[in-house]
């Protein structure tokens, strides 16, 4: 009897530690991903991608890899993003897990996938996404950001919310108005191995993880905000 009780308990340890693993691979290939997303928009080589003005002056950056619309006609979007928010030491964030849904409207046949990018602009989009809950557009003002590195950042200039799309290798601004954004407090303890709240997070009061994929998306970040500001 207690070499089968040792012998469950064992199991269920097994099964746990795998479930943790599949999680923790689960976040780390979607940090990977965003981290290609921005990459694409801020990258030396990507002329059509966030103008410099823009990169330069974001409060925060909130990276969405994959955002599955489905549906005909009337449906459905959602995807699971990070975000990092400049702190008050001039420093970037640790990535705050968040997910993004809402409904899509116009012809829509299957399913298909684009990458976002917001740009929170001052600080009253930087508190409201602090807040871990907020609607696109309800109470913020978000448009689609102006594309191209040498762009004027005149064209969102009274915008809290600057938003951009990568859809089949091509990049354009966008607008998620009518999305809503929500913390993720499952990949949270995916990634910091416990709770932690969003807006603590944001403010880089916890803790950077030792996730490599981790320091790799606020790093990609750091690195184009100091390029941009290199080239003005």
């Amino acid at each position: 009897m207690r070499k089968t009780i040792a012998a469950l308990s064992v199991g269920l340890l097994a099964a746990a530690t795998s479930v943790a693993a599949v999680a923790q691979n689960k976040v780390d290939t979607e940090l990977a991903q965003a981290t290609q997303t921005i990459q694409s928009l801020t990258g030396p080589q990507s002329t059509a991608g966030i103008p410099d003005d823009i990169l330069k002056n974001a409060k925060c950056v909130a990276v969405i890899p994959k955002m599955l619309k489905a549906g005909f006609v009337v449906g459905g979007q959602h995807g699971d993003g990070f975000a990092t928010c400049r702190t008050a030491d001039g420093r970037w964030s640790p990535p705050a897990p968040f997910q993004l849904s809402g409904a899509s409207f116009g012809a829509q046949i299957g399913g298909e996938e684009e990458g976002y990018v917001m740009m929170i602009m001052n600080d009253q989009g930087m508190q409201t996404l602090d807040s871990g809950h907020f609607k696109v557009g309800a109470g913020v003002n978000a448009a689609a950001g102006p594309v191209g590195r040498n762009a004027s950042a005149s064209a969102g200039a009274d915008a809290a919310i600057l938003t951009y799309a990568r859809a089949k290798g091509a990049y354009a601004g966008a607008t998620l108005n009518g999305a809503e954004l929500n913390e993720n407090h499952s990949a949270t303890k995916d990634l910091y191995g416990h709770e932690a709240d969003f807006s603590h997070i944001l403010d880089g009061k916890v803790t950077m993880p030792s996730d490599p994929a981790a320091h790799e998306f606020v790093s990609t970040i750091h690195r184009a905000v100091e390029r941009a500001s290199a080239n003005q």
